[in-house]
């Protein structure tokens, strides 16, 4: 029997280096995300995860493929994630829909068509962030988002009782992706300053979270847990 991993947002960053583990560890990975994954091996399922239809197809195309594999275990990483620049003054209906479709609808989803298909020793793990327990200005709708993202893996874990299947939550501090690199810019001066917020002195590595996503599927005592991942950050 083959193992799984499917992976939303894996073209690059975090879900890029899960992917590869996954697969060295011998997975079937399945990446879900508008772009295709760099990592060999991989199984693309492109389209726009903003959009309930086209997930819902993306699904059934994954659904089809477990079917025929039928796996040993599952581990279901919702990874991708859209970031704005906005605040509570001035985030419009619009970009707030925009962001929640993509870090929480797109997860509900995925969930209500894939659970159901999901074996005993399976896992679903959601890769949040520092700002799913707080809060910084000028993110207000992906605080928002990743607030949510919380009480799905809460809720999720408490409707799986008994199925065998865990959830956590993983909380990523400052890691050098695209995704940080989009919001902050490449400005030394700004990832110097960030970089310094934590006791390490530096941004993580994608591949550092990568090894918690892979570790936290196969340890099931971590179920319903959120796991900060930030070198030790600084709090203000």
């Amino acid at each position: 029997m083959s193992r799984i991993a499917i992976i939303t947002g894996a073209s690059s960053g975090i879900g890029a280096a899960a992917s590869q583990q996954f697969i060295d560890q011998g997975f079937t990975v399945f990446n879900v995300s508008r772009r295709a994954c760099p990592v060999a091996g991989v199984r693309n399922i492109c389209g726009d995860l903003s959009a309930e239809e086209t997930v819902i197809s993306l699904a059934d195309d994954i659904a089809t493929q477990i079917d025929a594999l039928a796996p040993s275990d599952i581990c279901l990483v919702h990874n991708a994630a859209l970031m704005l620049k906005d605040s509570a003054e001035q985030c419009s209906d619009g970009d707030l829909l925009r962001v929640m479709a993509i870090n929480v609808l797109a997860i509900n989803t995925l969930n209500r068509r894939l659970l159901p298909l999901m074996p005993e020793g399976s896992s679903v793990l959601f890769v949040g962030s520092t700002l799913s327990e707080k809060a910084v200005g000028g993110a207000f709708s992906y605080v928002v988002s990743k607030h949510a993202q919380l009480g799905i893996m809460r809720a999720t874990c408490q409707d799986l009782m008994g199925r065998g299947i865990h959830t956590a939550l993983i909380c990523p501090g400052f890691t050098d992706t695209e995704m940080l690199r989009g919001h902050i810019g490449n400005d030394q001066q700004i990832i110097d300053s960030i970089s310094g917020m934590n006791s390490f002195g530096r941004l993580i590595a994608p591949t550092e979270i990568a090894n918690l996503i892979v570790w936290g599927h196969s340890n099931p005592v971590i179920n319903g847990s959120v796991m900060h991942a930030n070198l030790g950050q600084l709090e203000h």
